[in-house]
């Protein structure tokens, strides 16, 4: 048996059974033996292995996916000989209009060819419709070919093979590549499809939620108490905003506004539960025992950026923007609420409830953060703070001390 680092350099017997068979036991695992692997990369990096143990002179592969994510347009998985891991780079959108998208087999393939494919031995330098096609040559690849993968409802896709040895691809290696083609394109669906389910749930819910959703958590009234610090945030004077500027204006500001909110909660370990107009929720679960200065770090995180996103406003003509945070701490209901057909992943009890009536209670005090003694007490940072005295909170029995940060 050849090494995978080594040159396939001569074609099997094809009168020798033993190398069908090989080719053969290819196929039956891509159906059957690939089940509890969640990672499309990881399989297809084992295929191409396998593939050049089974003697086709496979050298060079890709998977390129269109997804659905906030950030990123497509994807590519990239295999050559000798690595036991992929590559994967990604794109972002408009690079569908890029010089190098538009002069790439791959654009080809997506305007609705059915093959794109390549004696690389005949490239003359210069002269070829593709850049890529002189890049290949030049690592010593002698042919190349990609297919489409056709996925549920017309969703195309791209898979490229590269050869290193002298002649390229055989009839016989471009026939078996192309009886792989179906199974790899119901492998590599499912797998796409369950990193979009979990890429929109990520998106829309936040990670650890997503998670608890994806492990079945979707009946109404699932979940758990947790204790949280939690801070909820809100715009000030958005109203107004929202009536006097145009649309895509306030797109962007409550865009760059929660950019400013997010980074900083996400990097301290906070999860953002929703946006409730230009408002947020988030908590930092008390399992950290850092959860509360990690609170405290993210609010100064994000006053440093919204500090200058409010430069920049000015420089603009723009009003500064103005918000209200409210912080409290303790134990709330973590999981699903709603309707029966409709549900939210998301906290509540008191400690939210006050939470939410510290934020409002910024417009009456003109302090942009407050937080409440619970907080202050398990998060041991009075040195940072200011008490501004007990104030009654509706729906709370006693007056409850309040502390604001100290510039």
């Amino acid at each position: 048996m050849q090494s995978l680092s080594n040159s396939v350099s001569s074609r099997p017997d094809e009168d020798d059974g033993v190398w069908p068979l090989r080719r053969r036991k290819i196929l039956d695992w891509l159906v059957n033996d690939t089940r509890d692997e969640r990672f499309i990369d990881v399989i297809f990096v084992e295929m191409c292995a396998r593939l050049r143990e089974a003697g086709v002179p496979l050298a060079r592969g890709t998977l390129h996916f269109r997804v659905h994510h906030p950030q990123w347009m497509g994807a590519r998985i990239l295999w050559r000989v000798g690595m036991t891991e992929a590559k994967i780079s990604t794109f972002a959108y408009g690079v569908e209009s890029t010089p190098q998208f538009l002069n790439s087999p791959a654009n080809e393939i997506y305007n609705g060819a059915i093959e794109v494919r390549k004696n690389l031995a005949t490239v003359v330098e210069g002269a070829e419709p593709y850049s890529l096609y002189e890049e290949l040559r030049n690592d010593g690849l002698t042919d190349y070919v990609a297919w489409p993968m056709y996925h549920t409802l017309g969703k195309r896709h791209i898979v490229t093979f590269a050869s290193d040895r002298r002649g390229g691809f055989s009839d016989e290696d471009i026939n078996f590549l192309k009886d792989l083609l179906p199974a790899l394109t119901m492998v590599t669906e499912i797998r796409l499809k369950n990193i979009m389910a979990r890429t929109l749930l990520q998106t829309y819910v936040g990670p650890h939620a997503s998670e608890q959703i994806l492990a079945g958590a979707t009946t109404r009234g699932s979940g758990a108490t947790v204790g949280a610090a939690i801070l909820i945030c809100d715009m000030r004077n958005f109203t107004a905003i929202s009536d006097l500027w145009p649309r895509d204006d306030v797109i962007d500001l409550l865009n760059a506004y929660f950019d400013a909110l997010s980074d900083p909660i996400e990097r301290h370990g906070g999860e953002i539960l929703k946006f409730m107009g230009d408002g947020l929720l988030a908590i930092f679960p008390l399992s950290d025992p850092m959860a509360c200065d990690n609170l405290l770090k993210a609010i100064r995180g994000a006053q440093s950026a919204l500090a200058a996103l409010n430069e920049e406003s000015i420089r603009k003509g723009r009003e500064e923007l103005r918000y209200g945070i409210g912080v409290h701490v303790g134990d709330v209901m973590y999981g699903n609420i709603g309707s029966r057909k409709r549900l939210d992943f998301t906290v509540i009890g008191p400690a939210v409830n006050l939470a939410s009536r510290l934020e409002t209670l910024t417009k009456e005090i003109k302090r942009p953060v407050l937080l409440s003694r619970a907080f202050v007490e398990m998060a041991r940072c009075e040195t940072e703070l200011e008490s501004l005295g007990s104030f009654p909170i509706r729906g709370i029995g006693e007056p409850v001390e309040v502390f604001a940060l100290l510039d």
